[in-house]
């Protein structure tokens, strides 16, 4: 980061620093209260309905009262990192900048712990401003192994995430993600190629090939999130720290036969050893 009060000048810190000077100097507005609010309904409308576009998202908005243009409404998922889900022309083209991987889970019987691991970021809204989460979840259990917030979208958090499950829990078999910027980064890629580990990315525009993280995040939101609206991050990383503790030790899963998230992550790792 640069010093303002460092003898080296600004010049010479963003040369360094491989930055563009123009940056140093450029200081974000707060979100106002009025774009807070209608960013919050956007992501309960896209929690609820991925599939729509910001043609919908717009519609929806209209029946709630709220009237905005549709070039707004874009701007806004844009900088939610939202996109319906909905089939798009040429969305099997790969990305240019970034190495594509197959989706490995289509067919795949899975039937312990470690053996697929999946993660995803989504959009934190607050009373002003926004944060975002992202998560890493052990598929055969649901249990998320571990959790980080960001201000932004940058793919050291997602990094930090990963390096977090791999410390506590070990290497899983394979490692899902979507073809997002923060999980096709050399950064991520290269710590799990270092652990030998498989990697899977969901095709573009099908969030439901990742549909266990994104239950997670419905979940999350409906049950934690909307209810309890937060002023600032420290009140957002207190309260999701209370809720994926009650998630993963207290709340009974019917698809695991009423049992916790660790409960079942626990017992299927006994059978394993015995």
């Amino acid at each position: 980061m640069t010093d303002p009060s460092s003898k080296v000048s600004i010049v010479r810190q963003s040369e360094l620093l491989s930055v563009c000077r123009a940056t140093l100097y450029y200081k974000p507005k707060p979100v106002d209260a009025g774009e807070a609010q209608i960013r919050r309904l956007i992501d309960q409308i896209y929690t609820r309905r991925p599939f729509l576009g910001s043609r919908g998202v717009k519609k929806e908005l209209r029946r709630m009262g709220v009237w905005c243009n549709r070039k707004r409404v874009q701007r806004l998922m844009r900088a939610m990192d939202l996109e319906s889900i909905a089939p798009k022309p040429n969305t099997s083209a790969p990305r240019k900048d970034h190495k594509v991987y197959p989706y490995l889970l289509r067919g795949l019987s899975i039937d312990g712990p470690n053996q697929v691991w999946a993660t995803d970021i989504t959009y934190v809204p607050m009373e002003r401003g926004h944060l975002y989460l992202v998560a890493v979840m052990d598929w055969w259990s649901r249990k998320v192994l571990s959790w980080r917030l960001s201000n932004s979208l940058d793919s050291r958090v997602c990094v930090d995430a990963l390096e977090e499950a791999l410390a506590l829990f070990g290497p899983p078999q394979v490692f899902n993600t979507d073809q997002g910027a923060q999980f096709t980064s050399e950064a991520l890629l290269g710590v799990l190629k270092a652990k030998g580990v498989k990697i899977s990315m969901d095709g573009r525009g099908r969030a439901l090939d990742n549909v266990f993280v994104e239950r997670l995040w419905r979940t999350v939101k409906y049950e934690h999130l909307y209810p309890n609206p937060r002023e600032n991050g420290h009140q957002v990383e207190a309260g999701l720290r209370a809720y994926f503790h009650y998630y993963n030790a207290e709340r009974p899963h019917t698809s695991l036969g009423d049992l916790t998230p660790d409960e079942f992550y626990g017992v299927a790792q006994i059978k394993r050893a015995a």
